[in-house]
């Protein structure tokens, strides 16, 4: 499998962009429209990922849409 590498954060956040706002989206239909797609990256990246070595493209995107609004709201 050809691996993906990314040169910067920015460039990941770029990437993972399209499913932050998808979940951003969700959260809206559920009612809840104060949290960001930043809320969504600075919770995961500095409290899950932080912690993790050798992710993949997929397990990010995983994260984001698994994520959940108390676990955000905590952070």
């Amino acid at each position: 499998m050809n691996e993906v590498k990314f040169n910067s954060i920015e460039e990941l956040y770029n990437r993972l962009k399209p499913a932050l706002n998808s979940k951003v989206k969700s959260f809206n239909k559920m009612g809840i429209s104060y949290i960001s797609d930043k809320n969504i990256w600075d919770y995961l990246s500095k409290n899950i990922w932080s912690n993790k070595n050798d992710l993949e493209l997929c397990d990010l995107v995983n994260d984001i849409l698994n994520v959940n609004e108390n676990d955000i709201l905590r952070y």
